[in-house]
């Protein structure tokens, strides 16, 4: 684990995998907490040459969150979301931002973490590519301007992103690259019971495919 010191003074963990690759990745968790699916994708993108730091996005309201995917975990997951405003917790993605010390890197976020990598992508500076995976609520910043090229990864039968919003989105965002699945929310967590393999693979590929042409 990693400390990280934010411009508001706070000190929230992080995990780390990778260091010393050459290429900065951050890796925004859904609303699970630095759970074992968000270290290993982490460490999955270690193994593909990334510095990769997913900082603990709940530490301002409670420390060391891992939740599971249950119904209870959901509640709680929203409720820990929601006591945190969205200026804070992109002072804690600023803050991993630096602690990459200024390599070349992306950011990708999952559910409510794919959210704030279009935020992010809109607000914060140091990024240079952008993945969003079933981003909930994204549709809600769908007039803000990127500084940096975005892709998302939406499915088809995510009954928390619906498909008219998928189609808003992508009419005020023209030049964000969009791709759909023929899954649910959450296709992408081989822990969940949506877990797709097909599409979970086919959007990997496609982002590791993103980043390294705009890092390299």
């Amino acid at each position: 684990m990693l400390a990280l010191s934010t411009k508001d003074g706070q000190r929230i963990s992080a995990f780390r995998a990778g260091e010393g690759n050459r290429y900065g990745l951050i890796l925004l968790q859904e609303i699970f907490g630095i759970n074992a699916h968000i270290r290993d994708t982490a460490e999955h993108f270690a193994s593909e040459g990334y510095d990769v730091i997913a900082p603990a996005l709940f530490d301002r309201v409670e420390p060391n969150v891992e939740l599971d995917y249950s119904p209870e975990s959901i509640q709680r997951g929203l409720a820990l979301r929601a006591k945190i405003p969205l200026e804070h917790t992109l002072l804690d993605i600023e803050a991993a931002i630096g602690a990459l010390e200024g390599k070349s890197a992306a950011i990708v976020g999952y559910c409510w973490g794919g959210a704030l990598a279009w935020q992010s992508a809109c607000k914060l500076p140091g990024l240079k590519a952008a993945s969003c995976w079933y981003p909930g609520g994204i549709v809600k910043a769908k007039d803000l301007a990127s500084q940096i090229p975005v892709q998302v990864h939406f499915g088809k039968t995510d009954t928390s992103i619906p498909m008219n919003e998928v189609a808003e989105f992508q009419q005020a965002q023209p030049e964000v690259e969009v791709f759909l699945y023929d899954a649910g929310h959450g296709f992408g967590c081989d822990q969940r019971g949506s877990f797709d393999q097909q599409a979970y693979a086919l959007a990997r590929e496609r982002t590791l495919e993103f980043f390294s042409k705009v890092l390299a």
